[in-house]
């Protein structure tokens, strides 16, 4: 885990927000001289009401001396897909609404750019779906990533129902 991703998440808990990931690891994009290169890092979370799911996003992210002090804007771009890892189990209520409910979310700019991970719950096709999307203060970005879990039985185990508010 990087120091920036240790910083994020301890942010994340300190306001009680949404999960906290793992860095699954990068790859280097465009070589900088002085401070760290341009990469494409993938980052893991478990939702944190759904025990046996995890999303896995991959993002760019900026390298030179910005990149490296925290200070760059990253781009919109990111991509998302999310998988049944375990037997589905709701440990807590969900929000059905229209909306959806945030479960991740990573700073892109030092003030007010975020990615985002929203999850709906789709009950015709028995689906958890994610969506991935960075938004600003003023001004978001049409850029996204969806991604969708089938509730599915895990060896003998049926998924559990879902709890909702």
């Amino acid at each position: 885990m990087t120091l920036r991703t240790l910083l994020f998440g301890l942010i994340a808990v300190a306001g009680g927000g949404p999960a906290l990931s793992d860095e699954i690891g990068s790859v280097d994009t465009a070589f900088k001289l002085i401070g760290a290169n341009h990469k494409i890092v993938v980052e893991a979370f478990d939702d944190p009401k759904i025990k046996g799911v995890a999303c896995f996003l991959s993002m760019a992210r900026k390298g030179g001396i910005s990149g490296t002090l925290g200070l760059a804007e990253e781009t919109s771009d990111a991509s998302i897909a999310c998988r049944q890892v375990g037997p589905i189990e709701f440990v807590e209520a969900i929000s059905p609404g229209d909306e959806g409910e945030r479960v991740f979310e990573a700073r892109r700019s030092v003030l007010f750019k975020k990615l985002q991970v929203v999850r709906f719950l789709d009950r015709d096709r028995n689906s958890l779906v994610y969506l991935a999307y960075s938004d600003k203060l003023i001004d978001g970005s049409p850029k996204n990533s969806v991604s969708a879990v089938a509730m599915m039985p895990w060896g003998d185990q049926s998924p559990g129902e879902p709890l909702v508010d």
